[in-house]
């Protein structure tokens, strides 16, 4: 690994000042699980470490009426262990809980995940499903990003020099709301989405119809993507299989898949179909107040 400076800065001004005077040569570090990886392989080359983990703002978590307020630099498993979470976010919950294993959760955070920006990481499809914002803050002030927008390509998002992740802000769920993530791996050895699916449904109060939904894909293009027609095609539809099977096939019109060493292209399409089904009926079963028992990676 090449050499590099630290610093531990503990206000949100003093992280943003370092970034500026290093410019592109800094790198933000909150748990640090990819970026030290990719550091050691020589991926990236940074001058500087800015170790965000002590800024107060980057560790807020707060759950109210008013919404969900998750700080870029919140651990993993503070996030599923949060009982507001998993009750009104339960798709972000459900991503938290198989980012690594229990050791990477106690240190990886979903704005690591996010700024990563990796096409199959396993939080993004969630928060997009959940409405997320992204609150940026940098040399020129601060600025709010839908998640959606958030990525730009393999490893690369919105972020510009001197700017750093702050928190990520969601809406206020509303009755009748149910959300779920759910990915398909090849084995558990290679813990990595062949295809990861955020799903997040608003059912009428009689649950016989979904007024609105959100689904997203990881895993099949070079960012995580927002199915907006499949979900918009959803609203004022009955909750049965037919409705549900005719939201996957046009999620799975925007699904550019490649052909690597964990599926092919087609193999991928097929099970998006699958995937997207089985987090629709997943979420409809949490709007209805049902238990929805998921084995992690099927």
């Amino acid at each position: 690994m090449r050499d590099f400076e630290y610093e531990a800065p503990i206000t949100l001004a003093a992280a943003i000042e370092l970034a500026g005077k290093h410019n592109s040569s800094a790198r933000m570090l909150a748990g640090g699980t990819d970026l030290i990886d990719q550091v050691r392989v020589g991926r990236l080359a940074p001058d500087m470490l800015i170790d965000v983990k002590k800024i107060a703002e980057l560790n807020v978590l707060e759950h109210s009426s008013f919404g969900l307020r998750l700080g870029a630099a919140v651990p993993c498993y503070q996030v599923y262990g949060h009982c507001g979470i998993v009750s009104d976010y339960a798709a972000l919950a459900d991503s938290c809980r198989i980012i690594g294993g229990v050791q990477i959760q106690s240190r990886a955070s979903v704005g690591g995940n996010l700024c990563n920006s990796g096409p199959a990481a396993d939080s993004i499809p969630s928060l997009i499903a959940l409405e997320a914002v992204a609150l940026i803050a940098g040399p020129k002030g601060r600025r709010e990003v839908a998640v959606e927008d958030f990525c730009t390509g393999p490893g690369k998002n919105v972020l510009a020099a001197g700017e750093l992740l702050v928190e990520l802000k969601f809406p206020a769920r509303v009755a009748n709301s149910g959300s779920h993530y759910r990915r398909f791996i090849p084995r558990n050895e290679m813990d990595i989405a062949v295809v990861g699916v955020g799903a997040s449904v608003v059912l009428n109060d009689a649950k016989d119809k979904f007024v609105s939904a959100r689904i997203s894909l990881g895993a099949v293009a070079p960012t995580p993507l927002f199915a907006k027609a499949a979900g918009d095609g959803l609203a004022g539809q009955p909750v049965n299989d037919d409705s549900i099977a005719k939201a996957a096939a046009a999620a799975k019109v925007i699904a550019k898949p490649i052909t690597d060493m964990r599926g092919t292209a087609e193999f991928r399409m097929h099970i998006t179909g699958v995937l997207v089904e089985r987090a629709l009926k997943a979420a409809v079963a949490r709007a209805k107040g049902e238990h929805v028992d998921c084995k992690v990676g099927h």
